[in-house]
C-alpha cells in the first residue's frame, strides 16, 4: 500500500481526475487540504432526517428507505422516466431519473440508503432530481452487520453539486488507508494535560469514528491543534520583526515645542500610551503596536507625536487611510494640530490616486527629495511609483480595512520602519490574539474632557410609522438652534441599487426590509419637498462623487456652510465637524453593530450633546432589530464589539482583509474557544522561547510550513 503523508500531492494519492475535482471544488491540493475537510456532522445508519424540512435550492444529504419505484414511457419525448418515492418516516420525498431504468433492481422497497442531491420542486412537491446515492448493504449481509453498524456514525461532509459527501467520504477513506506517520505539532507536555490524542488517531477518528463518543475528543484535539498552529505562526511573525534592527528615533526639540503649545493636557491614557510607543521608538527593532481606543479618543495625537519623533532625525512618516476623504481630512487635522510654526517645517503632503497629474508629480517630487517629512495618502502609496527618502514610521489608520500584506508593502519602502496601526472599532480580546497576534496592543479608555456625549434612541417604523416624519422635524429642530446634522442611508440610489464602493457591506439578513428603500438619492429628494426644510441648506456626499467634489463638500460641512449632509457610510470615519449635534441613520438594521457605533461617534464631538436616531421597520426580536437596540442600550464600543462577536460571529467581524489568519481555521471558533486560544498562546511562546529555530519540533516545523502554503494560495486568489 503506498504511503502518503499531509505534504503529499492529492493526484499522487487519488488520481489526476479526482484531485481536479477536488482541486476545483474545495481549493485543495495536498493530502493534508483534503483531510483538514472535516465532516459537518454526523448521521447514524437508523437516522431519520426530516424531509418536511428540506430547504428548496440548497444541496442535501439524507438518510432514507425506498417506498416505491415505477418506470413510465414520457409522453413529450422519447425516452423513460424513473420515479422512486423514499421516506424518513416523518415525510416522502421522489426522487427522478431520466432513461435509467437499470436502477430498477438498485432501488426496490425496503433499501435503506444515504441520498444526496440538489432539493428541486416540481409542482408544488420537493423532488431530487438525478441524486447521487450509496445504499446499505443487501438484506440478508445487513441482518448480520445491522448491530455492528447501527452505532457507526456517517460523517457529512460539506459538499458542492460536483463532489458529494458521501463521495467525500470514499476519498477520504482511500486516502486514511495509505495515511502514513502523521507528525504531532503539539508538545508532548501540553498534549498530556489536556488528555488529547496523537495527531493520526485524531485525524482517523474525525473522520471514520467507530463510536459518537470518539468525534469530541478528535475535535478538541484538532481544535487545539489549529490554535496552537496559528499562535506560533503569529509569534513567529513578531520574532521575525523583532530579529530586524531599525534605527532609533529620539525624542528631541520638535516633540517639545509641539507639546508645549497644546491647548489641553493629555488624558492618562494618551500619556501612558504615548510613553509605551516613544520607547518602542527607541528600541532595537521596529516597532509593531495597535493602538485602539474609541472615536474622538486621541489616537491621531498618540500618531502625530510619533511622527514628531521620527522626524526629528529626518525620518518622513507614512499615514495610510482607506478612502480620499479620510486621507484629506486627516492631512488637514495634521496641519491644523501642528500650527503656523511646526508645518512649514515638517510640510505635511497628500498622496492619493485622484489627484491631477501635475499635482501628484509635485507632491511625489516631495516625498522622494524627504521635504514632505509627514506624508498622507490612500493605497497610493503602495504603488511602486511612490519613493521615500528615508521612511522611518508607517501608521495604517482603520486596519479592518488593510490585510496583512498591503501593511507588510507599504513597509518594505523602508528600511525596517516602525509600524503603528490605529482602529476605532475596539477588538474583543480573542481576535486580537487570533487577527494581530504580531502586534502589541494598547488601549485608549478615556475620552477628553469637555465632550457633551451622545443619546442614543430607535426610532421602530414597525410599531411606529408615524415616527418617521417626526425624525426629519427633529433634524429641522437642531438646524433651527444654529446646529448641522447628518443622514446616513444604506445606499447611493435604492432605485438603481448601486452599492457605494466605499460602505462596507450592510449586514442582510432574512429578517430585515427586503431591499433598501432610502438611498442619498430619494432622501434628498425628499427633503427638497419638504416644508420645514425649505431654508436649510442639503447637500449629499458619496464614494462615487469625483474626488474633488467630495473634499468640497466635507469642507463646506466642517465651515457650517451646509446644515443637512446626506451621506453614506463614506462618513463612517475621520469625519470632524464639532457643530454636528444630530446623526438620522435610516435602515439602521442593514448596518453592522460596530459600524452603527463608529458612524454614531461623528456627533457629540464638541460642547454640544449629540443625539443619534437609529431608523428601523425591523420588528421586535427579529436578530437585525437586536442589533440596533444593542446599540442604542450602550456607548462603550469595548461591550459592543463583544455583542458584535456574539452576534454575528467571527466570520464577518474578522473580515477578509485577514485572509492569511482566518484560511487555516476549521474547527476554531474565536468566541467559544477563546480559553483553548490564551492556552495555546502561552503554550507557543514557550515553545519559541527555548526552541525558537524549532530544532526539536519538527511536526511543529512542519505544521507551519503547510499553513505559509495556505497563506500564500489565499493571497495569490485574494490578488
Amino acid at each position: 500500500m503506498p504511503s502518503f503523508t499531509l505534504e503529499s500531492r492529492l493526484d499522487g494519492a487519488v488520481g489526476g481526475k479526482t484531485a481536479s475535482a477536488l482541486e476545483r471544488a474545495f481549493g485543495m491540493r495536498t493530502v493534508g487540504d483534503l483531510l483538514a475537510h472535516y465532516p459537518r456532522r454526523y448521521a447514524k445508519r437508523g437516522e431519520l432526517t426530516p424531509i418536511s424540512s428540506l430547504p428548496v435550492g440548497e444541496p442535501v444529504t439524507i438518510v432514507a428507505e425506498v417506498k416505491r419505484a415505477n418506470e413510465r414511457r414520457m409522453q413529450n419525448r422519447k425516452g423513460s422516466l424513473l420515479e422512486v418515492v423514499i421516506s424518513d418516516g416523518h415525510g416522502d420525498l421522489s426522487l427522478t431519473f431520466f432513461n435509467q431504468s437499470w436502477r430498477v433492481k438498485d432501488l426496490s422497497p425496503g433499501r435503506r440508503g444515504i441520498f444526496a442531491g440538489k432539493v428541486g420542486e416540481y409542482r408544488g412537491a420537493k423532488q431530487l432530481a438525478h441524486p447521487d446515492y450509496e445504499l446499505f448493504d443487501d438484506e440478508a449481509t445487513a441482518r448480520l452487520t445491522a448491530e455492528a453498524n447501527a452505532n457507526l456514525p456517517i460523517p457529512i461532509y460539506p459538499a458542492t453539486s460536483t463532489v458529494a459527501s458521501w463521495q467525500f467520504a470514499k476519498i477520504v477513506d482511500l486516502v486514511l488507508d495509505g495515511l502514513g506517520e502523521v507528525p504531532d505539532p503539539l508538545p508532548d507536555d501540553l498534549r498530556a494535560r489536556h488528555g488529547l490524542l496523537e495527531a493520526r488517531k485524531a485525524v482517523e477518528r474525525i473522520h471514520r469514528p467507530e463510536f459518537e463518543d470518539q468525534i469530541e475528543p478528535a475535535r478538541q484535539t484538532l481544535r487545539m491543534h489549529e490554535a496552537f498552529v496559528l499562535q506560533a505562526a503569529l509569534l513567529q511573525q513578531r520574532a521575525f520583526v523583532r530579529a530586524l534592527s531599525a534605527t532609533r528615533r529620539a525624542p528631541g526639540a520638535l516633540l517639545a515645542r509641539f507639546d508645549e503649545a497644546l491647548p489641553f493636557p493629555r488624558t492618562p491614557d494618551q500619556v501612558s500610551v504615548g510613553e509605551q510607543v516613544e520607547r518602542d521608538l527607541q528600541g532595537d527593532w521596529p516597532m509593531n503596536r495597535l493602538v485602539q481606543g474609541e472615536v474622538g479618543s486621541g489616537k491621531t495625537l498618540v500618531a502625530l507625536r510619533a511622527m514628531l519623533q521620527v522626524a526629528e532625525s529626518g525620518g518622513q512618516s507614512a499615514l495610510i487611510a482607506p478612502t480620499e476623504v479620510l486621507a484629506g481630512q486627516h492631512l488637514r487635522s495634521i496641519a491644523r494640530m501642528l500650527g503656523p510654526q511646526l508645518a512649514p517645517e515638517l510640510m505635511p503632503t497628500l498622496l492619493t490616486g485622484q489627484m491631477p497629474a501635475a499635482e501628484r508629480r509635485k507632491a511625489a517630487l516631495r516625498v522622494a527629495s524627504g521635504q514632505a517629512r509627514i506624508v498622507v495618502g490612500t493605497h497610493a502609496l503602495l504603488s511602486e511609483t511612490t519613493t521615500f527618502a528615508d521612511l522611518g514610521l508607517v501608521v495604517v489608520d482603520e486596519q479592518h480595512r488593510f490585510g496583512v500584506e498591503q501593511r507588510e508593502s507599504l513597509r518594505a519602502k523602508g528600511s525596517s520602519p516602525h509600524a503603528l496601526v490605529l482602529t476605532a472599532t475596539p477588538i474583543p480580546r480573542t481576535v486580537a490574539m487570533t487577527v494581530f497576534g504580531d502586534l502589541d496592543v494598547s488601549t485608549i479608555r478615556t475620552m477628553p474632557a469637555g465632550r457633551a456625549g451622545i443619546q442614543t434612541f430607535v426610532a421602530p417604523l414597525a410599531e411606529k410609522p408615524a415616527w418617521f416624519g417626526r425624525v426629519f422635524d427633529r433634524i429641522a429642530e437642531e438646524v433651527a438652534e444654529g446646529r448641522q446634522a447628518f443622514v446616513v442611508c444604506a445606499a447611493i440610489d435604492a432605485e438603481a441599487l448601486t452599492k457605494d464602493d466605499t460602505a462596507d457591506e450592510p449586514v442582510g439578513d432574512e429578517t430585515a426590509a427586503p431591499r433598501t428603500r432610502w438611498g442619498v438619492v430619494q432622501v434628498a429628494d425628499l427633503l427638497s419637498r419638504h416644508p420645514a426644510f425649505a431654508d436649510i441648506r442639503v447637500e449629499i456626499l458619496h464614494g462615487k462623487m469625483p474626488s474633488d467634489d467630495k473634499d468640497a463638500v466635507m469642507q463646506a460641512f466642517a465651515r457650517g456652510d451646509i446644515d443637512v449632509l446626506v451621506a453614506t457610510t463614506v462618513v463612517e470615519v475621520g469625519v470632524d465637524v464639532p457643530n454636528a449635534s444630530t446623526m438620522a441613520i435610516l435602515e439602521a438594521d442593514r448596518f453592522g453593530v460596530s459600524q452603527l457605533h463608529q458612524l454614531r461617534g461623528r456627533v457629540g464631538r464638541g460642547g454640544v450633546p449629540g443625539l443619534c436616531l437609529l431608523v428601523t421597520e425591523a420588528g421586535i426580536g427579529s436578530p437585525a432589530r437586536e442589533r440596533v437596540d444593542a446599540v442604542a442600550a450602550t456607548l462603550d464600543g469595548f461591550a459592543l464589539a463583544e455583542v458584535d462577536l456574539e452576534l454575528r460571529g467571527e466570520g464577518d467581524v474578522l473580515g477578509d482583509a485577514q485572509s492569511g489568519a482566518r484560511s487555516s481555521l476549521r474547527l476554531l471558533r474565536v468566541v467559544k474557544d477563546a480559553d483553548v486560544i490564551a492556552e495555546a498562546r502561552i503554550a507557543a511562546e514557550a515553545v519559541l522561547d527555548e526552541d525558537p529555530a524549532l530544532t526539536r519540533h519538527p511536526g511543529l516545523a512542519a505544521a507551519l510550513e503547510r499553513r505559509v502554503g495556505i497563506e500564500e494560495r489565499a493571497a495569490l486568489a485574494k490578488n
